[in-house]
């Protein structure tokens, strides 16, 4: 009987406006090397950022109180013009980076207009220097430090990427928010003598990949060579990953397998095997494609670990890409990545805001990346 990770298709279960229907969302690839997203899933899983980016409430803000007068004119929605929706700032910004990307590939997206009108209200010059003014507060300046800026330049690097004019419209209004973040990380960068190897927002590595991907695209040279040297600085010595102990409890990273990913863009493909040779051992690399237990997706820090399924996939594919072909670790790092998307895939659309507010966002880079 054929392996159900090798069908066709499988079917996703949404559950929608207190209704279910079951929609093929996804199809394997002509090549059978992983899943890919098809217009009715771009569609549905559009739905979500596209509700939770205008919702304000319920919100976790990080917000610094610095005296009385700083808790007038609080609300999520004066804080963050553009960013105060799906929870958290950093869940609305990559609720956004996912609406540019679902639009960019999908031009003909059900909710095409809607998305660019919400992105015409929101990136207005004068709402981006509100949040520009957030990050000069008084300890403020490692607000979202450095997750959320993480997201934020890979928005700005898909909106840079797109030969599009609504999208050059936004990059050149967004641009100077990015400005600020890439100040504050080139301040950071030189401080920062220890990495932070945690599984959730804070980790090292994710920020410094993504933040990499963005200085190459945008051709920063200067940032990127920060970039590159701290993180060479910070992972090139690291032997024997204690990926044994992963998952954490609340993990939607893997810290061994975020700082493989992105030392696999850094060295060379022959000095990448060398060092990833001893950085894994068999055992812990057999661990983390060990699927993790989601327990309850009621709970906000237990459902993260849906989120460890799609950030394991898009780590095990990437680091998958460079290994030598003649390398076992290869399909056993491809098959797993199969195995995580397609069990995290029909969890995403659960009815509980505690997934629905991020969950898609990390389904679709996943998928796309």
């Amino acid at each position: 009987m054929k392996s159900p990770l090798y069908s066709l298709f499988f079917i996703l279960i949404a559950t929608t406006h207190l209704h279910s229907q079951v929609t093929v969302l996804y199809q394997l690839k002509k090549d059978s090397s992983g899943f890919e997203l098809t217009e009715a899933g771009a569609s549905l899983l559009a739905a979500l950022p596209l509700k939770c980016i205008v919702q304000q409430y319920p919100n976790k803000t990080g917000h610094v109180v610095n005296n009385d007068s700083d808790q007038v004119n609080s609300s999520p929605r004066q804080l963050h013009p553009v960013f105060y929706g799906c929870f958290d700032w950093h869940s609305s910004v990559h609720g956004h980076w996912m609406l540019v990307t679902l639009l960019k590939k999908f031009p003909q997206l059900t909710q095409a207009a809607q998305v660019r009108a919400l992105l015409n209200n929101a990136f207005t010059a004068a709402n981006i220097q509100e949040e520009i003014n957030y990050f000069n507060k008084p300890l403020a300046s490692s607000f979202e430090r450095t997750y959320g800026w993480a997201w934020l330049l890979k928005l700005d690097e898909e909106l840079y990427s797109w030969n599009d004019a609504d999208a050059q419209r936004w990059h050149q209004l967004l641009n100077p928010l990015s400005a600020r973040i890439i100040s504050l990380w080139k301040a950071f960068l030189p401080k920062q003598t220890y990495p932070n190897r945690t599984g959730v927002h804070p980790n090292t590595a994710f920020g410094l990949g993504l933040a990499l991907d963005y200085a190459r695209a945008l051709r920063d040279s200067v940032f990127e060579k920060m970039l590159t040297t701290a993180a060479l600085r910070l992972y090139a010595n690291d032997k024997n990953a204690p990926s044994l102990w992963e998952p954490d409890g609340s993990d939607f990273f893997s810290p061994g397998l975020e700082e493989a990913d992105l030392m696999a863009r850094i060295f060379p493909r022959k000095s990448f095997s060398v060092w990833f040779n001893h950085f894994f051992s068999a055992a812990a690399l057999k661990h983390v494609t060990l699927l993790p237990v989601v327990s309850d997706r009621t709970d906000l820090q237990i459902v993260h670990l849906d989120g460890l399924c799609f950030s394991r996939s898009w780590c095990m594919r990437n680091i998958a890409a460079v290994l030598p072909g003649t390398d076992d670790r290869k399909r056993i790092l491809r098959r797993a990545a199969m195995q995580h998307l397609q069990t995290a895939l029909p969890n995403v659309v659960s009815g509980n805001y505690g997934g629905e507010h991020w969950l898609a966002s990390f389904a679709v880079f996943a998928l796309l990346n």
